[in-house]
């Protein structure tokens, strides 16, 4: 098939570049002429592990190809998918102005039949809103198709290429039949393409985030209470995941969840339900949470030392999550924030997120050139992301750097027995700490370091 992706961001550029890897003709465009133009040099703009290989390959065969010119690319194309940014408002709303005002441009310029694919995240009714902006200029039929997708970063090329399921919503029975025929290909293992009604589709997508965002925030509910009571919260969390009306995935407690999807699609979430009078109770109580979640580390730090002004901390991550360079929502940030204007000075190291970090924070914190580099005279170690390259570090090397063998760890890397053995204070999550020094009088921190920061 003919395919114009619009917008190439992290869903564009994941979408586009693995419909070429399936044989199809896929044209990206972005009004980023800098970015365009990027990507025609055959440079990724974004880290996903495994996209380089598929979008190098897929420009060498002529299946990928970039532009800037809107009416160019759909002129050719049986199906145009809509993978535009939907940032959240100072209500939490869902802002739709760059995805109704490509589909108002559509409109005028469509020449034939097409279906309109919203890939982008949007709230319930929102496929109604882009046929409407597309049918005050259109003088040809079109059908308008909700299409969500569900990748997680880091594992994105892997979740499109073999997802656990295609959800599409669409009434026309033309419009089904060109879905059915494009998506084939990626579920020929027997996983499930589900059809539904548009407003069905898009609730999918925000239901799911939801559930996977409280699934998160409960267990780091019972992390906090495991402290308190001298529970396990690793033992708590394998005899749960055990239970197959639960599952393992999404129990590991740490310090918040963040990233592009999850805050944002559970507050737009929430607004949808303030919108129609309904009051999505847990919702609310899940951005509550992790909202505290994000700095409960920071807690920890400011207690055990009770000031740390002058201090100096190594922090390994900044990217919300491993294996991927995005820092939006990222929990270390807020960390970063908070001890910064406590008094205390932060050099960090990151495998891919350190860049964009950077253009955020400028001269708020140091950088390192890996992970060693930033221990170099720090009084402790921050564990804010769960890269690979941090669970097995070489401890010895850790304890000669460090000026105290102290490693506050917001993921749960490292074994407790295994710590209390190598003689490090450690202070995890839902678990208690080891090699904790005698207890001391110490002040209370004095300002609310939780509302100093706000991406």
């Amino acid at each position: 098939m003919n395919i114009a992706v619009v917008g190439t961001g992290y869903v564009g550029l994941v979408t586009g570049t693995c419909f070429a890897e399936t044989g199809n003709h896929v044209i990206c465009v972005d009004i980023n002429a800098e970015k365009v133009q990027m990507m025609k040099d055959g440079k990724v703009p974004i880290y996903e592990p495994h996209l380089d290989v598929l979008f190098e390959r897929n420009i060498r065969q002529g299946r990928l190809s970039f532009t800037t010119d809107l009416k160019s690319a759909i002129d050719g194309a049986q199906i145009i998918f809509l993978a535009l940014p939907t940032p959240p408002g100072e209500d939490g709303s869902a802002d739709l102005k760059y995805v109704l005002g490509v589909a108002d441009d559509l409109g005028k310029i469509i020449t034939d039949y097409k279906v309109i694919v919203d890939k982008s995240t949007v709230p319930v009714g929102t496929a109604e809103k882009v046929h409407a902006a597309v049918a005050k200029h259109a003088k040809v039929e079109f059908d308008i198709v909700s299409n969500p997708e569900f990748l997680r970063e880091g594992f994105a090329v892997d979740d499109f290429l073999k997802p656990d399921r295609v959800v599409v919503g669409t009434d026309s029975p033309r419009a089904r039949k060109l879905m059915e025929d494009l998506y084939k290909p990626f579920v020929r293992q027997g996983n499930p393409i589900i059809f539904m009604d548009e407003r069905s589709a898009e609730l999918t997508k925000y239901a799911a985030n939801a559930f996977l965002a409280a699934k998160i925030t409960f267990m780091n509910e019972i992390a906090n209470f495991c402290e308190k009571v001298g529970a396990d919260v690793d033992k708590v969390r394998i005899g749960m995941g055990s239970d197959t009306r639960i599952g393992k995935r999404f129990l590991f407690p740490g310090i918040g969840y963040g990233g592009s999807c999850f805050p944002k699609d559970v507050q737009a979430l929430a607004k949808s339900g303030n919108d129609v009078g309904y009051d999505f109770k847990i919702i609310k109580s899940v951005m509550d949470v992790n909202e505290r979640q994000k700095t409960t580390l920071t807690d920890k730090i400011l207690k055990h030392y009770g000031s740390i002004k002058g201090k100096h901390f190594a922090m390994w991550g900044l990217a919300f999550k491993p294996d991927t360079d995005d820092i939006r929502e990222a929990p270390a940030l807020y960390m970063i924030e908070a001890l910064v204007e406590a008094g205390a000075t932060v050099t960090a190291f990151d495998p891919e997120a350190m860049p964009n970090v950077k253009k955020l924070m400028g001269d708020k914190l140091n950088f390192a050139k890996d992970e060693y580099e930033a221990l170099q005279g720090a009084d402790a170690l921050i564990i804010a992301t769960e890269w690979a390259l941090f669970r097995t570090p070489d401890f010895k090397r850790v304890s000669e750097l460090l000026k105290e063998k102290t490693i506050f760890d917001g993921r749960n890397l490292y074994d407790l027995d295994e710590m209390k053995e190598l003689g490090f204070f450690y202070m995890s999550v839902g678990r208690q700490p080891v090699n904790a020094p005698a207890p001391a009088v110490r002040s209370k921190p004095t300002s609310d370091h939780r509302a100093l920061f706000r991406f």
